[in-house]
């Protein structure tokens, strides 16, 4: 298996990552096997992204009433759960939720707005404003608003955004049993068309809702397809009221599994755990560096909890990892 790895190793760092076969020959893989698979993406994680850790923070700046039926999302109109639901929050407690960020060490902040997209040029102007105070700070604006348009996207920009982030949640044959209000191809449009105006795109997807490993190596390819800059993966939380209030949580192993496959398959991308983590992750939780991650989100999620900031930023010394800024 040693050598098998070292095959799988030398392949990667000449290419651009492991293709459909070389990652479905990988799914299999446990037991003490599994751990030299780990080391493998560590050490791509290590060769391609090097030893800093790109932190992101996020604000729900926009929550519940969502039109879409999402069957795994809290803020889904079609869903009878306990989320907060409120309109548009002002730009200074925009600032607010900026500041403590900073204070956490974050590099990036992402406005965050439940809803298909945004309806008023009232909202895109607090959230362009909005985007102009994350600069001041120092931190790199992001915005996950949905299905935005062309022209909303070029507006933002101009205001300063650096990133968008949309994700394809899971893979195309798959996503028909997680959404019925809007396509796969939709999405992918969205990023399309604001990689087409220079931003820098997110996309990722939650894993747990159901799909198999090979669903979870066919998004992978998507997202390279895509060309995407960072990959958010999240583990799915089930939320009391929504269709997936029953699923089991992943066990570590196949978390951390989950993550070597994608660096292999994305080595030169952001591979950036979020929602989820200490969830899914447990005791093992530290061990997703080396598993190939080189990015997470800190601070609480859209309407769930995250680890304490201090107990985060810890671990990373523990580590012996460097923090990216700005």
């Amino acid at each position: 298996m040693q050598r098998k790895m070292q095959e799988v190793l030398e392949r990667v760092v000449s290419g651009p990552g492991l293709d459909r076969a070389g990652a479905r020959d990988l799914v299999s893989v446990t037991g003490p096997d599994l751990g030299d698979l780990l080391a493998v993406a560590g050490r791509v994680r290590e060769r391609f992204r090097g030893g800093r850790v790109d932190i992101c923070s996020i604000v729900n700046a926009k929550s519940g009433a969502c039109s879409e039926d999402c069957r795994f999302c809290a803020q889904s109109a079609h869903h009878a759960t306990d989320a907060p639901v409120y309109p548009l929050i002002d730009v200074e407690q925009m600032a607010r939720a900026v500041a403590g960020a900073k204070k956490n060490r974050a590099k990036r902040f992402c406005i965050v707005t439940s809803g298909r997209g945004i309806d008023t040029q009232e909202d895109l102007d607090k959230i362009a404003e909005g985007i102009r105070r994350i600069t001041e700070v120092g931190l790199l604006p992001c915005a996950t608003l949905g299905t935005l348009t062309k022209e909303q996207l070029s507006f933002l920009r101009d205001a300063g955004l650096h990133r968008y982030h949309h994700n394809i949640e899971t893979s195309r044959r798959f996503f028909p049993n997680i959404c019925t209000t809007h396509t796969f191809d939709e999405r992918v449009g969205v990023l399309n068309e604001a990689r087409s105006l220079g931003l820098s795109t997110c996309s990722g997807g939650i894993f747990g809702m159901g799909e198999t490993l090979e669903d979870r190596i066919d998004m992978a390819l998507d997202l390279r397809e895509l060309d995407v800059d960072s990959v958010p993966i999240n583990f799915l939380m089930p939320i009391a009221g929504t269709p997936l209030q029953e699923a089991a949580l992943l066990q570590p192993l196949e978390a951390l599994h989950s993550i070597a496959l994608f660096r292999l398959i994305l080595p030169e991308k952001e591979i950036r755990v979020c929602a989820g983590r200490g969830a899914a992750l447990r005791s093992l939780h530290p061990m997703i560096f080396m598993a190939g991650a080189d990015g997470f989100m800190i601070g609480n999620y859209l309407t769930t909890t995250g680890l304490r900031p201090e107990d985060d930023l810890e671990m990373l010394d523990d580590l012996g990892l460097n923090i990216d800024h700005a």
